[in-house]
């Protein structure tokens, strides 16, 4: 079963999309995740960065203190997965973020 064709997974990503500043965006994720997974989140979104940025594993392992499993996680995403980090990625550069 595809996890996004659930009731509830479809409503997240409807309520992502409905955000529309940052403000909404930080109540939204602290409302709905604890502290750990938006940490857990924020270190692989900035793994990811660093890996575009070509940064070897052990220097991403210093500059943000992910596990090694973790950032060959991020990698594999980010080489073979769907493009969501590509995407979100590319955005924020034209955005000048």
């Amino acid at each position: 079963m595809d996890v996004f064709h659930t009731p509830g997974a479809e409503l997240l990503v409807q309520a992502v999309l409905s955000l529309k500043t940052e403000e909404e965006c930080r109540a939204f994720l602290e409302d709905l995740m604890t502290g750990r997974e938006i940490h857990d989140c924020s270190q692989r979104i900035l793994v990811a960065a660093l890996l575009r940025r070509n940064l070897v594993y052990s220097r991403i392992a210093q500059e943000t203190g992910a596990s090694s499993a973790t950032i060959s996680r991020v990698n594999r995403c980010c080489v073979y997965g769907a493009g969501g980090y590509q995407t979100v990625l590319e955005r924020m550069e034209e955005g000048g973020n």
